[in-house]
């Protein structure tokens, strides 16, 4: 692989190249959005606030990371807790409870973009009525506790591979969703794709799962590449996860040289860089999202039953979607130009602007969240008086936090983002 290439497909590249949109912005050079940065201040203290709300003052070690395990508690009901009592009574042994939980996951998380401001999942056993991502979560729950990710054939229900999920379909995915017309979702078609294609990808990759392309067979997998039992290298899971989903995301994704490279698009500030005209691709601005926010996710599974660690957890950035650049928005640090406000309002049509998943005003917005929630969590560090969090701690119980409730306080009837992303279901 073109070494170029294999740059961008890697971890380090998301925040080598973010920060070098931060600078930028702080030298007033970005094309879309003016940077505030005495606001990062008040930014800090209302997120600050809210993990000192649910956490302080001797609570701050039960902050889980973020990640998937939390959605599906929605409401206070331990589904997961139920789950594994379950399997308990079946005798099921603690590898394969996480095999299991790896299945969920995968399929969850690859679920998992945004909904949109009106779809809702409705919930018969608990009479809960859900939205967002932890709709999502819940609705793949009870599609995984149905065998819709097992297929017909399987012996088990609770389970996912690759077949059954390269023979998923929109019916069978709208049911699962409770999508109709009057419960819309964005992208039901989109994420139907990306399963499948998740299914072809799992079966073809023999080595890693198995012959039936099964996702928990990833648990395995890792363990044989351990050197410490006790251990794990978050490497080895990303590069894993590169190498299966770079080949599922839709085609109109950026490629170089025929080769996709995923979430990973062109940015106009960093091709004005002094000396960029000499170096392929130094325009080009990572994220790898969804793959990050699967990685999060698949790692806590592994800590909490097999009671392993993992090593380079550190190269993860912070997400950049809707949530946490929202709250940039919100708080202010982050403002549109008006000449960008004005396309985005005209593409609209409405009172917020919205612009496509690849315009350049998205990617930019999107580079300065992952930069500004690194200066956000050494913020936070600074302040919390030795208190050791790690960024992904910060996403669950801060940033990402934020960005919901001033989305739900400033725009209450749709607590959506400031700035709209008309994605396809495979992004944010």
């Amino acid at each position: 692989m073109d070494p170029q290439i294999e740059e961008l497909l890697g971890l380090e590249a998301v925040r080598t190249r973010a920060h070098a949109v931060l600078k930028l912005a702080e030298q007033g050079r970005l094309n879309h959005f003016n940077y505030h940065p005495e606001r990062m201040e008040d930014a800090t203290d209302y997120v600050l606030k809210l993990i000192q709300r649910d956490f302080g003052p001797d609570k701050y070690h039960l902050i889980p990371p973020h990640g998937r395990w939390q959605h599906f508690e929605v409401g206070g009901v331990p589904r997961i807790a139920t789950l594994l009592a379950q399997w308990d009574e079946e005798k099921c042994d603690t590898i394969e409870k996480t095999r299991r939980l790896i299945d969920l996951f995968f399929v969850s998380v690859l679920l998992d973009a945004g909904a949109g401001d009106f779809w809702k999942f409705n919930e018969s056993q608990s009479g809960l009525t859900l939205n967002r991502s932890e709709g999502i979560a819940v609705a793949a729950l009870h599609m995984f506790l149905n065998g819709d990710f097992a297929g017909k054939d399987s012996s088990v229900k609770h389970t996912a591979n690759g077949d059954a999920l390269r023979n998923i379909n929109v019916d069978i995915l709208s049911r699962g969703l409770q999508v109709d017309d009057a419960n819309p979702m964005i992208g039901v078609a989109a994420r139907t794709d990306i399963l499948r294609k998740l299914g072809e990808s799992l079966v073809n990759l023999k080595d890693i799962f198995g012959p039936t392309g099964r996702p928990g067979n990833l648990v395995d997998y890792l363990i044989s590449k351990s050197n410490d039992s006790g251990k794990l290298d978050y490497k080895d899971l990303w590069n894993v996860l590169q190498r299966l989903l770079i080949p599922i995301w839709p085609s109109d994704r950026t490629h170089i040289n025929g080769q996709p490279i995923g979430d990973a698009w062109p940015l106009r500030a960093l091709s004005q860089q002094p000396g960029s005209e000499s170096k392929p691709y130094s325009n080009i601005q990572p994220f790898h999202k969804l793959t990050q926010w699967l990685a999060y996710s698949l790692m806590v599974p592994f800590s909490r039953l097999l009671s392993v660690s993992w090593s380079n957890t550190e190269l993860g950035t912070g997400l950049p979607e809707y949530r946490n650049g929202g709250m940039l928005v919100d708080m202010g640090v982050l403002e549109l130009k008006p000449e960008s406000l004005q396309r985005g309002l005209s593409l609209s049509g409405g009172s917020l602007p919205s612009f496509g998943a690849g315009d350049d005003e998205i990617v930019e917005w999107r580079a300065m969240t992952v930069a500004l929630l690194d200066v956000l969590h050494t913020k936070i560090l600074a302040r919390l008086d030795g208190v050791q969090l790690s960024l992904p701690q910060v996403l669950e119980a801060g940033s990402w936090k934020a960005g919901r409730e001033l989305a739900a306080a400033k725009r209450p009837e749709t607590k959506c983002s400031p700035i709209l992303n008309s994605g396809d279901g495979t992004l944010f």
